[in-house]
């Protein structure tokens, strides 16, 4: 299984920005993402998957059944060809949950209030599904299960950056014993992209993690930005007020 975020700065909240008051499809991804997780046998509640050897023989074939497989997926099975889809919606531990959702939460609110939810809904999905597909087709001889909405939330990362810059954002370094520091968003989020980027390149000496599809979201979420928000709004000057003692049209 792969998915498990590695990042050294670890996001708490936002300063300096306004929140407006709802962002109801951001919370309904981390409902669905909690539920699904909270069902399946990742989750080891319940004694409906066993215990032990029949526990993580359950796990295996549930990230196998919904998650990306590259070496299957450009077999031409109808079935596999959903899963960058369904995989968004799987994660492999409580880790790996709660921390998708504590990004997706601190950057996928404003974000969401910036784009209007049909987009945002469109904008998280299209580019979930696109950077799983481009990791699977980097490795499309691995037959280890991709799953996590990692990809998705890269892409939410890229495009907040652009969006907001100067956010600042309250970071906990592990390096600093957790001290709670201040950084905007242009300093944060390109160091965090840079080790995902560093990381890519050692990939087959750490833990299984797909980095790539980190880096593609986050390029997809950027460039998606960029192009729907990136041009200057064109504001039609206002006519020039009429000289006393003449009328206006």
């Amino acid at each position: 299984m792969i998915g498990n975020w590695r990042a050294v700065r670890f996001p708490a909240r936002f300063g300096n920005a306004v929140r407006g008051p709802s962002a109801p499809v951001t919370h309904a991804l981390i409902a669905v993402c909690c539920l699904v997780f909270l069902i399946g046998p990742a989750a080891g509640l319940g004694p409906a998957y066993g215990s032990g050897d029949e526990l993580l023989a359950a796990q295996r074939a549930y990230f196998h059944r919904w998650g990306v497989v590259p070496a299957e997926l450009f077999e031409g099975a109808p079935r596999a060809a959903l899963t960058p889809a369904t995989a968004l919606f799987v994660h492999g531990s409580w880790v790996h949950l709660l921390g998708n959702m504590l990004f997706l939460y601190v950057f996928g609110v404003m974000t969401e209030e910036r784009m209007g939810r049909v987009q945002f809904t469109l904008f998280y999905l299209g580019c979930g599904y696109l950077a799983l597909l481009g990791y699977a087709a980097a490795n499309d001889d691995s037959t280890q299960s991709l799953v996590g909405a990692s990809g998705a939330i890269s892409a939410v990362l890229g495009a907040f950056l652009f969006l907001f810059p100067g956010a600042r954002v309250t970071s906990l370094l592990p390096f600093l014993l957790f001290l709670p520091l201040r950084f905007p968003a242009w300093v944060v989020l390109p160091f965090w992209a840079a080790l995902q980027w560093v990381a890519a390149g050692r990939a087959d000496q750490g833990p299984g993690v797909a980095y790539l599809a980190h880096l593609v979201g986050f390029g997809l979420g950027f460039g998606y930005a960029w192009a729907r928000f990136g041009r200057p709004t064109r504001v039609k000057a206002a006519p020039a007020p009429a000289p006393e003692g003449e009328n206006q049209p």
